[in-house]
């Protein structure tokens, strides 16, 4: 079996970096003062219940995020979900209800739908790609270019939109590119170092930091962006070869090569991948299709609260 990056799930992790990002929401909204209008407005003691609708067709995520929401701001809240993560939306669906003080509900009101649209944008975004490569043997992956802070939140929701995690940070994993290479050589006197001598290095070091360490080994993971170098490479024995922005013809020249060279070796298109392109790049053969827009240009679901 190929080795494959931790797969993000609903864990004690992203519990705590949630809370950290409602804590600073709740700030940013609050001051550690007070929502005026509410104050003003509605008396206290006031209770109040409201719907949380789905104006738009998507994939809901984020529902634990918008209970510890509601409870990092009035314990006494009442959250009953109607649907899960993962879930396939249609427009006027409800998502949750929600009772309890009023002036708690109206606070938290735009931080939940804030959590709630956001990760539902990226699982449904996530979710066209997947159904884009349907039919091939191609897996959609995400990248680091997350919200600062937000990393573990977003790619939880790549995973409740049917895509994968690439890995969660530098910590754990290594990926060869080419600045790597071009500082590598500058440290050794500018010799030059090819991507396949960086995984031999790569693959030495990261075997003796584990074996001091006793970790879990480290996928070694290298860039390429020519067949020469993909060829070069894999006799070196990585376990994955990202190829960087390859037209489809040259993707499929890449299969072959490995096919014939280091068919355990798993390959990784990354690169001009949108989605006019990626049923083209799915049909390759490739393996691995990392896709920066899964979560830097994932559009917000329009989601609102309704109240009875």
């Amino acid at each position: 079996m190929p080795k494959e990056f931790h797969q993000l799930e609903w864990d004690a992790q992203v519990e705590d970096d949630c809370r950290q990002i409602i804590r600073l929401a709740v700030r940013e909204d609050l001051d550690r003062l007070f929502d005026w209008t509410t104050l003003c407005l509605v008396p206290s003691g006031t209770a109040g219940e409201a719907a949380l609708v789905s104006r738009q067709a998507g994939v809901v995520a984020g529902l634990r995020a918008a209970a510890l929401a509601l409870s990092e701001m009035d314990a006494q809240v009442h959250w009953s979900p109607l649907v899960a993560d993962g879930d396939p939306l249609v427009p006027g669906q409800t998502l949750a209800t929600v009772s309890g003080p009023a002036r708690s509900l109206l606070s938290a009101e735009r931080i939940v739908l804030n959590l709630i649209g956001r990760l539902s944008g990226v699982a449904t975004l996530t979710r066209r790609y997947v159904e884009a490569v349907s039919g091939t043997r191609a897996r959609i992956y995400d990248t680091r270019k997350t919200t600062p802070g937000w990393r573990r939140l977003e790619k939880y929701a790549v995973r409740c939109g049917g895509g994968h995690n690439h890995r969660t940070g530098l910590f754990d994993a290594i990926l060869i590119k080419d600045n790597h290479l071009a500082l590598g050589a500058a440290g050794i006197g500018g010799a030059h170092v090819s991507p396949a001598e960086a995984v031999r290095r790569a693959r030495a070091a990261a075997d003796a930091a584990i074996a001091d360490q006793a970790t879990a080994p480290l996928i070694v993971e290298v860039e390429v962006d020519t067949l020469e170098q993909l060829a070069d490479v894999l006799g070196a024995g990585p376990d994955i070869v990202l190829l960087d922005n390859m037209s489809p013809e040259m993707l499929e020249q890449a299969v072959v090569l490995r096919d014939a060279r280091s068919p355990l070796v798993e390959l990784e298109a990354s690169g001009g991948v949108n989605l006019k392109t990626v049923a083209a790049i799915a049909a390759s053969g490739v393996e691995r299709i990392s896709v920066g827009a899964l979560t830097h240009s994932a559009t917000c679901l329009d989601v609102g609260l309704d109240w009875r």
